[in-house]
This record gives C-alpha cells, structure tokens and sequence, in this order.
C-alpha cells in the first residue's frame, strides 16, 4: 500500500509531527530544570521560609506544565483537529449531495504527509462520484426521453384505433405506426440491458477461434432487404477465410451496428464498402458509406451514450449502438477508428488481433 501510495504522490512523510519537535521540549524542560535547580540555591541563599520554598517550585513546574500543555494542545488541534473537522463536514456535504466539495491538502505538494494523501484521495473520491452522479442523471434523463416519443406514437395511434369511420388501409397504417414504435422501445430496453451487462462486466466473453470473413457475409446478409429499399449498391472485399480469437457473439453485435448505421445514413443510390484485410498479425475491417459525414465535434461524441449527431435519422436509432461497438471491443482487445468529413461519408475501422491459425486449402483450420 506504501508503495503503491509513493508511486501516486512521491515520497511521503510518515508523521505528523517532525523529531525537531520533540527535541523542542527536551531543550525545553532541561531548561527549566536548570532553572528550577537555580531557584533552589537562591532561595537557599537567601534563607527563605520553609513553606515559601515549597511553594514556589510547585507554582513554577505548574506554569511550565500549563504553558507545554496548551503549546501541545495547539500543536494536536492544528495536525489533526482542525483538518479531521474539515474533512468531516466534506463528507457530511457530499454525503447530503454535494459533489463540489474540495478540501486544500494541508502543505505544498514537497512536504505531502500521509493526511495529505488522504484528503487528496478523498477529492479524487469525490470528483468521480460527481462524474458518476452526472453519468447517472444524464441517463436517466436520455432514457426518459427516448421512452417518451415511442409511448406518445403508440397511444396516439391507439387513440386513433378508437375512431369508429376508419377505412382498412388507415387501420393498418396506425397499427403498423404501433409495431414500429413498440419494436424501437423493445430496441431500447435491450440495448440499455446490454450495454448495462458489459459495463459492469456481467458479460464474460465466450472467446474462441472463429472465420469472421465468414460472419461478415452473413451479416451484410441480413440487411440484404434495407439496402434493396434504399437502391444501395453494395461493395465488398474480403479474405476467403479470416482466423479471430474473439466471442462470435458478442462481434455480431459490432457488426450489425456499423452495418445498419452505414445503411441509415447512405442516401437512397448511394454505396456502402465493406473491406477486410489481413496484416501484421492483425484484421482490420473497415465500413464506409457516402453518406452525411460528420464534422470534427459530432465525431468526438460518437461513442457516448445516447448521442445522434444527426437528429434527422434519430428517430431510425437511440443512439446506443455505438456505445455498445465501443464497449465490445473494449472487452476484447479490439479497436475503433473514425475517419469522416461532412458531406463525404463516414468510414469505420475496426482492427482486432489476428489468431496465427493457419488454414488448409479446402478452407478448414489446423
């Protein structure tokens, strides 16, 4: 713990009360025992009553006792009292709340003893509570209001269901406007699940030794039918076969994301590019779109919890893929770069650690 603590802060003093201190009251009390022996001799000297010779050395090691004292005392009050109090009352704001709260280490940073650590340990505390206390608010406030729009499409349109003079075609407009809005709140409770999982490391990754060339064709697969109604044209170049140690699992969920973003924001007639190569012990899949681009702000944002840089589609999302994205990769060794200019199209690149597992001309691994 000491060492771990020196490595933080650099050497740290580990009293409160400096040896010259106590040489202080040595000197002081051989002193005034000098001075006690001197007033002996005088009174002595001088043949002072009996009783007068034993009062007043009673009276002068009383004032000695009482000056060292309240000398001690202010010394203890100002080393622990005063900064324990303080400390105190911090931790009775932040407990009530209050995640502003700084309390001043005691000395410069050269002269840092182990209270010092201590209250800037208890600012560190405090500063990620705060962080944490923010995160919090903001997704409880994201989550509120992402609910808020599905819930309002789904009882408006039951409340239109109720007209008695509806044709069927508007009949089945409302109800499918009530399947969307049901499927994109399922959407958003599922992804709040995962995302919650994985942040809390609930989600253990199954890792094994699989072709993800092979699970990229069957995802871009999947969006077959999205892209057929955009007029997408679809570009890809990858390996026959592309050996990762990864959880299958959980990349289906990266792809499916990039893949689904890169849809949503091509416009109709526009191109998605899926390309993968093998190199330097790594595979690096890439996902570009000519769609909207994102300027050098959006960009910085992308990975964070609920954010839609282009409030247009943001009724296509929630705004938790890519935190998700990041997340998974984060589990497992992985990477994400960004490259994008508005108006020019994004292009997502994701490098994971290749197996080393060499494959058999009829595609099978050894």
């Amino acid at each position: 713990m000491r060492k771990e603590r020196d490595k933080d802060y650099g050497s740290v003093k580990e009293n409160r009360f400096p040896p010259s201190l106590f040489v202080i009251f040595l000197v002081i009390l051989l002193l005034m025992s000098g001075v006690h022996t001197g007033l002996v001799v005088l009174m002595n000297r001088m043949e002072w009553n009996a009783v007068i010779q034993s009062i007043i050395p009673v009276v002068y090691w009383g004032m000695v006792a009482v000056v060292l004292t309240m000398f001690t005392r202010r010394k203890i009050r100002a080393a622990y009292e005063e900064p324990m109090h303080k400390l105190a009352e911090a931790t009775s704001r932040v407990s009530n709340g209050d995640f502003s709260v700084y309390v001043p280490a005691l000395h410069t940073q050269d002269k840092w003893d182990y209270l010092d650590v201590m209250i800037m340990d208890f600012n560190k505390m405090v500063e990620e509570l705060g962080s944490i206390e923010t995160l919090k608010t903001d997704f409880v406030s994201n989550v509120s209001h992402e609910m808020k729009t599905p819930i309002a499409i789904i009882k408006n349109y039951a409340e239109l269901l109720k007209t008695e003079q509806l044709t069927e075609e508007q009949r089945k407009e409302y109800a499918e406007g009530i399947e969307g809005a049901a499927m994109r709140l399922s959407n958003l409770i599922s992804n709040i699940l995962k995302l919650n999982k994985l942040e809390n490391q609930r989600i253990t990754p199954e890792v094994e030794v699989y072709d993800v060339s092979r699970q990229l064709c069957e995802c871009i697969l999947h969006f077959e039918e999205a892209w057929d109604e955009k007029k997408i044209e679809l570009e890809t170049e990858l390996e026959d076969v592309a050996m990762v140690q990864a959880d299958e699992s959980l990349l289906e969920i990266v792809w499916n994301n990039l893949l689904s973003n890169a849809i949503k924001f091509t416009e109709p007639g526009g191109t998605v590019i899926v390309k993968q190569i093998s190199e330097e012990g790594f595979v690096k899949i890439s996902v570009s779109d000519t769609g909207c681009g994102m300027d050098s702000d959006v960009m910085n944002h992308i990975f964070d919890k609920f954010y839609q840089g282009d409030t247009s589609h943001s009724k296509e999302g929630n705004g938790l893929g890519l935190a998700l994205v990041s997340r998974v990769l984060e589990l497992l060794d992985g990477d994400i770069q960004v490259l994008s200019e508005e108006g020019r199209g994004s292009t997502f690149l994701v490098t994971l650690p290749a197996t080393g597992v060499s494959v058999n001309e009829d595609g099978g691994s050894r």
